[in-house]
């Protein structure tokens, strides 16, 4: 009991002694466990919201009366389903327990805003329907105007309003995709909110809505049912089985809830989530690196300390204990601090999110006990497994270092440290040639990341020595002895400067392995479009993932009948299940896009597809074991199967895709038509101006979607990865200022160590400025050794992950290295390196030359 209270005791009069020593310990931890904070809090206090929401958007709706017929492809859990009578509402009402019900219909529907450019489309689904007018029913709430009743007027969720400029009373276009001129007369809210999201809804008439949003009249997504009063929602839907037909369902109000629930959670809510937690993730091993090293640092300026304690009876228990609960002692002051960061960073993200144009829920954070305990205990265990092998290290202090000036670092030196490096290295390199050549896998490339990440952690300080010295070879001949003094004090203890540079190393690995991943997506689109696209032109939508409205299919026709046109495609999109198995179909002119596209070598003919023929990808065949002449069943939404025969084999599906059928085959089956992308080829001397001018004249009575060529379309398709780089590079940053904090840290500490040097120098005729520079350069070198050793790492990891993505599936992707992004990540490194060096100069310059030489 005593011995622990005379290492706490001992713990506390250090850190009151020392306190601005952990100050970037400090720091580390509570920018750590603050994002980490954050970004739980912010997790639970969306899917609180949005589950609030829903509840009380749907809360009037006790049964929905669905298709149970669901074709679900690869990246679509929610699947597509077969539409249902509305005739079959008046049924549903006849029966005993049913208050009301009104058929539901929905589709794809995109409004074009004041501006005349489209709302939304982004990502977020854009959709239209008929609006109910069971307001209990409707999830929508009229909260201006009044509802729509003759053909043309809509109301408008008041959020799309806002973002399109659009008032009551105002004319706009309705892409469905056909383009419908619309009126609207009213404003409406989900869930007493302007809208889900940054969803946007259209609600029309129900005339209107099976005209445009239907394949035919009398069809619906769904019935939308309250129960009488008494009834519960159970039993409401047990009394809906007997008046169903065969292959309909029904399911309770709460189950139809928690779906949509699911569904916001599954689609964004887990990858926004995840995302941020990886991130989180990085900076905490960032900051692990940053506190390892103040440790270190520390524990070796109070080597002669530990010896003495050690020499008056002080065991090694004690010097190690003393030293964790000096760790400890950080760790909880710097996670307290972090969980009241975190909650006000959850805050202000909260209040951002309306102004970057995503309206959030109304109601309070929702803080679980969870999002405070974990990042607590992550913060504690991050800053005492940091601080356990200099507290081991302290521990074996032997009393007679006492009596040593100073302790000489062999880091560098270690033949045991190269020789472990070297087969983790190569270990990392087997796992990662296997993991991307012999067997691709991701989980095995990224096996191999991580040994290369530990390989490098491990060299660190062995291939310090060289890298300053190569490094730091300029500053010998451009700044004279402030340079050499720089880069002799870089090279003196090899292990501080390796772990100093390891935490900049990290960060800017991840940077450059986003960079040169994103180059080689766009190098791959780039390469897939002018390998597939053999159009002059391409027309296209603005939009990715759920949202958008797609083409009319009648505009390829429309370009078509142009007279400098020669071919226009249009590529639609289905789904079906083939032979059991949930697939995208593309629906096109199998003949036109065999002029528009170069589809490789192709077995079989395209002129003959009909009604009852596919062409499939070379590798799809591949896989099935067809060929021209083979057959497979296809089962269509709608429920009906047919026997279609493989008339064709084409060899490149980068962007026809794996299956194609004619429009005279989808036909029957069809929903709401659309196409995704038109390729248009010029006539044989048409000018490309004037081509584009006649393209984008039809166009404009369609919507006015845009019309690009083949390189506009490369770089519009791959915008997606520039908002991706940007949200990377926006978290990163986070990363990399934890680590200029601990190169800053580092420097502070070292030149408490080495007062009496400096005083000395001073006294021998340096001056303030070349002691500023010198501390400056040596901040700069770490920096630079850290930047190259992390832009190494970095492209190594995105080769790893461009071939590992290779390997799991069709597509040939393209390694790139884009050499000016690299650069500017370099720049910014040593500038970085400069910055953070430059408080730690200032106060060395500070230092009283008298009382710096009297320092022992």
């Amino acid at each position: 009991m005593s011995s622990s209270r005379a290492s706490l005791r001992l713990s506390l009069s250090s850190l009151r002694a020392h306190k601005r020593r952990f100050a970037g310990t400090f720091t580390a931890v509570l920018l750590g466990v603050a994002f980490l904070t954050g970004t739980l809090v912010m997790g639970d206090t969306l899917r609180g919201s949005f589950d609030t929401m829903f509840a009380s958007a749907n809360g009037g709706t006790d049964a929905v009366v669905r298709s149970s017929n669901v074709v679900t492809v690869p990246g679509d859990d929610r699947g597509t389903r077969q539409n249902v009578p509305t005739a079959l509402a008046a049924r549903i009402e006849g029966t005993p327990g049913v208050a009301a019900a009104e058929p539901s219909i929905q589709g794809a529907g995109q409004l074009v805003g004041a501006d005349g450019k489209p709302i939304g489309g982004q990502g977020p689904p854009t959709v239209a329907g008929n609006w109910i007018a069971d307001t209990e029913l409707n999830p929508y709430q009229l909260a201006e105007g009044r509802a729509p009743a003759r053909a043309g007027e809509v109301v408008v969720n008041r959020g799309a309003a806002e973002t399109g400029g659009l008032e009551i009373g105002d004319r706009t276009v309705l892409r469905t995709p056909d383009p419908v001129r619309v009126t609207v007369v009213g404003l409406a809210t989900f869930g007493g909110e302007d809208g889900m999201g940054q969803v946007t809804f259209t609600g029309m008439t129900r005339a209107d809505a099976e005209k445009y949003l239907t394949p035919k009249p009398g069809e619906a997504a769904s019935v939308q049912v309250r129960a009488a009063p008494g009834t519960g929602q159970q039993q409401l839907v047990d009394a809906l089985g007997p008046v169903l037909p065969a292959g309909v369902e029904a399911i309770t109000g709460q189950a139809s809830t928690e779906e949509n629930q699911d569904m916001i959670s599954g689609q964004f809510l887990s990858l926004f989530t995840t995302l941020l937690l990886v991130f989180s993730g990085i900076v905490l091993l960032v900051a692990t690196f940053t506190i390892y090293n103040t440790f270190a640092i520390v524990i070796a300026q109070r080597t002669r300390e530990n010896a003495l304690l050690r020499a008056l009876g002080a065991s090694r228990r004690q010097v190690v204990g003393s030293t964790l609960a000096e760790a400890c002692a950080v760790a909880l002051f710097a996670s307290g601090a972090g969980l009241l960061g975190g909650i006000g960073i959850a805050a202000g993200l909260r209040a951002l999110f309306p102004v970057i144009g995503f309206p959030f829920p109304e109601g309070g954070l929702v803080i679980s006990a969870l999002s405070l305990l974990l990042p607590l205990a992550v913060g504690v265990l991050v800053c005492l497994g940091s601080a356990l092998m200099p507290a081991v290290r302290a521990g074996r202090t032997a009393p007679l270092a006492a009596l040593r000036e100073t302790a000489v670092d062999q880091s560098a030196a270690s033949v045991k440290r190269a020789y472990t490096g070297g087969a983790v290295a190569l270990a990392a390199l087997a796992v990662i040639l296997v993991g991307v050549l012999a067997t691709p896998s991701i989980w095995l490339a990224a096996t191999g990341a991580v040994l290369a990440l530990a390989a490098f952690v491990v060299l660190g300080p062995v291939a310090s020595s060289y890298a300053v010295r190569i490094l730091g070879g300029p500053l010998d001949r451009l700044h004279g002895v402030s340079g050499r003094l720089a880069k002799r004090n870089a090279l003196r203890s090899p292990g501080r400067t390796a772990a100093t540079a390891t935490a900049l190393m990290i960060g800017v690995a991840v940077v450059s392995l986003f960079t040169v991943f994103g180059a080689s997506l766009k190098a791959t689109m780039d390469q897939t479009v002018s390998r597939s696209f053999a159009g002059d032109v391409a027309v296209s939508a603005p939009s990715f993932g759920a949202g958008g409205s797609g083409l009319s299919p009648k505009l390829a026709p429309a370009i078509a009948a142009q007279p400098e046109v020669e071919t226009a495609v249009g590529l639609g999109q289905g789904v079906a299940e083939v032979d059991g198995a949930g697939r995208q179909l593309t629906v096109t002119d199998p003949v036109a896009l065999g002029r528009a596209f170069d589809l490789g070598t192709v077995r079989g003919s395209l002129d003959e597809l009909g009604s009852d023929g596919m062409a499939v990808a070379a590798t799809e065949a591949g896989k099935r074991g067809w060929k021209p002449g083979s057959t497979a069943e296809v089962t269509f939404t709608d429920g009906t199967s047919q026997t279609f025969t493989v008339r064709a084999v084409y060899e490149q599906a980068e962007l026809a895709g794996d299956y194609v059928i004619t429009r005279d085959a989808w036909a029957p089956h069809r929903g709401q038509d659309s196409d995704t992308l038109i390729a248009v080829g010029f006539k044989d001397g048409v000018p490309a101006a004037d081509g584009t001018a006649a393209v984008e004249k039809t166009a404009s009575a369609y919507g006015n979607p845009e019309v690009q060529t083949r390189e506009e379309y490369a770089q519009s398709a791959a915008g997606a990865i520039d908002m991706m780089l940007t949200l990377v590079y926006a978290l990163l940053a986070l990363a990399v200022v934890i680590a200029l904090l601990g190169i800053a840290n580092t420097l502070t500490l070292a030149i408490h160590e080495r007062t009496r040097e400096l005083g000395l120098l001073r006294a021998v005729g340096q001056t303030r400025n070349q002691l500023r520079a010198m501390v400056r350069y040596e901040s700069v070198l770490v920096a630079a050794f850290g930047t190259a050793g992390g832009l190494a790492l970095g492209g190594l990891l995105g080769w790893v992950l461009v071939k590992a993505s290779e390997g799991t599936g069709d597509t040939s992707f393209a390694f790139a290295v884009p050499p000016v992004q690299l650069l500017v990540v370099a720049l910014v490194g040593l500038v970085a390196g400069a910055v953070a060096g430059w408080r730690p100069a200032r106060r060395a310059a500070r230092l009283d030359v008298l009382r710096a030489i009297a320092t022992e």
